[in-house]
């Protein structure tokens, strides 16, 4: 029997692969749990820094299993208090996606930090056809990325979003040429493993955390989570500044 989640590491970066290719990467339940698996020993493993979830065969992720859900199998919300899509994950998490992001497989797109897109990749809520709601996330973090207006289009009409279109309106962060979105992606993923992590995941943590507070208070979070990068990163990563690396838009 295969499995329907297949993970690869490479130094700091995880691959998360959804391996259901003859049903365009469809999560049914025990997927779903799979993936919920792998997510956790990514955030888990010291060693892993930042992951990248791709689907096999050409496609990123069409949604929850209609057949098995067809069968009368109740279904989990992804995004509900145990589900995989709960909560960001503690470390960067990047999409790379080629064929459709649609239903629940849009949810699972905008959970992850950024999207790396194929060029003919597309991004829809089609189970507004069938009458399958969403409880994956999608109508909480489609309107934080893209704003109300596009999210409503999006959520009430079903319409195809193509990757440039989406790349327009931020729900891409990349547009890459057909093929290439899980090694673009990687390669992406390795570039933000090898900069200082303490710094990186407190800026990260203050960006999420923040939408939910005051200005006040969102402020006063920024300088705590700073404090520790301020006291082990700052002062090296100055260093060497002031000695001349990384000047003129170098990364080193």
């Amino acid at each position: 029997m295969k499995n329907k989640i297949i993970v690869e590491k490479n130094q700091y970066v995880t691959t998360i692969i959804i391996n259901r290719p003859e049903v365009k990467n469809a999560l049914d339940k025990e997927a779903t749990a799979a993936l919920g698996k792998a997510i956790a020993e990514f955030e888990s493993d010291d060693e892993a820094r930042v992951a990248v979830l791709c689907g096999a065969g050409g496609a990123f992720c069409s949604g929850a299993d209609l057949k098995e859900l067809s069968q009368g199998i109740e279904y989990d919300a992804w995004a509900g208090a145990s589900g995989p899509l709960a909560r960001p994950a503690s470390k960067p998490v990047i999409a790379a996606i080629a064929g459709h992001a649609c239903a629940g497989g849009l949810g699972v797109a905008l959970w992850c930090d950024l999207r790396v897109a194929e060029q003919s990749a597309s991004f829809a809520v089609l189970s507004r056809r069938w009458g399958v709601p969403m409880s994956d996330g999608t109508t909480v973090r489609l309107p934080r990325i893209v704003g109300m207006g596009h999210a409503i289009d999006m959520l009430l009409t079903a319409r195809i979003v193509s990757a440039p279109e989406a790349l327009t309106m931020g729900l891409a962060n990349r547009v890459v040429a057909d093929g290439t979105a899980r090694t673009e992606a990687e390669a992406l993923a390795k570039t933000i493993a090898h900069f200082p992590q303490l710094a990186m995941i407190s800026d990260r943590r203050s960006t999420y955390e923040q939408s939910n507070l005051s200005l006040e208070h969102a402020l006063k979070l920024e300088e705590e989570l700073a404090q520790q990068a301020k006291k082990i990163e700052a002062q090296s990563g100055a260093s060497e500044f002031a000695s001349g690396a990384g000047r003129h838009g170098r990364i080193q």
